[in-house]
């Protein structure tokens, strides 16, 4: 993708080259102007706006030029106009890349506008909590200026820490009130209900009791895709329940999910990665309506040196120029990270460059890894 808008750019001075190639093949009194008229108006989408000045006053002085080495005394005005046009043509580019360029800045300022407004109405996560280490980011889209409804949160409990990812259907401020009613409801449960079964159901019933106070439009729509984590944690280190654990819990570190219709998180633990897809696929927050059964808690071993990976859908989602999709497993299979921000920036990196740098959907990123122990 790089390579082939760096080809674009070109394309002025290949119009630019073609109209004097024209021109010293063609007879003395015929001037070929369709090259240098085109000239600057591919230099007005390519290029900057001192490239679009510069195609603009080439190909005019080229076509003024031209018409005065090859004009011949009479009544003709076909040379004279034909320099009007390309001047013209000329000034219409100037004009057309100015807002182009205009309308770029604006959107970029309307997406930082949106990452802030996003970033303001989530709470920021520690950086250490439990004997476990975090690492989050948040990316608005580039094809998009509005406000998104992903989000993050992070807990230390009675239980363990606790964790929450997910993305509210919708863009707008619909999808901020959703997120503040989610996010909020998480922080209260999550200190409050014994297993994440019932954080889940606690979140889904202020989802389903906040769309009963809404009337008409404004009643929420969608629904909320999220996964909820918890890593059970002792004060002489992370991984020991407080309570007692589940039939079949794994011995030693563990890792405990509750998905609510979201992509899967990545497992990463020596070069390796799982992709943990829940065992019961279940609804997403919001649509008890349609059916209620309990949630099933998927639990896998979290031993130190593992590092976990919660990510939105515009991550995997995320498309290059052939419309595949990006693959969070299968491109991270292989490596190794000191830290989650190591994961993360390696992650944004990754993903950019399948891209092409173009993203159509909002990213929020949740890293966490055992604290690593320094001997003294």
């Amino acid at each position: 993708m790089g390579r082939l808008r760096r080809l674009a750019r070109l394309l002025p001075a290949a119009l630019f080259a073609l109209g004097l190639v024209l021109e010293l093949a063609t007879p003395p009194n015929v001037t070929v102007s369709a090259p240098f008229a085109a000239t600057p108006l591919a230099a007005a989408a390519l290029l900057s706006f001192r490239g679009t000045v510069i195609a603009g006053v080439g190909s005019s002085g080229a076509v003024v030029l031209l018409t005065w080495l090859h004009d011949e005394a009479g009544p003709d005005i076909e040379p004279e106009a034909r320099s009007i046009t390309i001047v013209t043509v000329s000034a219409l580019a100037v004009g057309v890349n100015y807002v182009l360029r205009r309308s770029g800045e604006q959107l970029a300022s309307a997406r930082v506008v949106a990452e802030a407004v996003q970033l303001a109405v989530l709470p920021t996560p520690p950086t250490r909590a439990g004997g476990l280490v975090f690492a989050t980011r948040y990316r608005a889209a580039q094809t998009d200026a509005r406000i998104g409804g992903d989000f993050y949160a992070v807990e230390e409990t009675p239980y363990g820490v606790r964790l929450l990812l997910g993305d509210v259907r919708g863009k707008g401020l619909g999808a901020v009130e959703a997120v503040v009613i989610v996010v909020g409801a998480f922080r209260e449960a999550a200190e409050q209900e014994e297993t994440l079964a019932d954080v889940a159901a606690r979140l889904d019933r202020a989802l389903q009791r906040e769309g009963r106070r809404q009337l008409g439009t404004a009643r929420f729509e969608g629904f909320t895709t999220a996964v909820l984590a918890e890593i059970p944690t002792h004060p002489d280190g992370p991984g020991t329940p407080r309570g007692a654990a589940p039939q079949g819990a794994a011995e030693g570190p563990v890792l405990r999910l509750v998905n609510r219709g979201h992509p899967g998180p990545v497992l990463l633990r020596h070069g390796r990665t799982t992709l943990l897809e829940p065992d019961e696929p279940a609804l997403p927050l919001g649509m008890t309506e349609l059916g209620v059964w309990p949630d099933e808690i998927d639990e896998v071993p979290f031993p130190p040196g593992s590092q976990l990976l919660l990510y939105t859908d515009g991550l995997s989602e995320a498309r290059n120029a052939d419309g595949v999709f990006y693959d969070p497993a299968g491109r991270l299979s292989r490596s190794y990270f000191a830290d989650p921000e190591e994961l993360l920036e390696t992650v944004l990196i990754d993903v950019a460059d399948h891209t092409g740098g173009e993203s159509s959907d909002d990213m929020a990123l949740l890293a966490v890894a055992h604290e690593t122990r320094r001997s003294a």
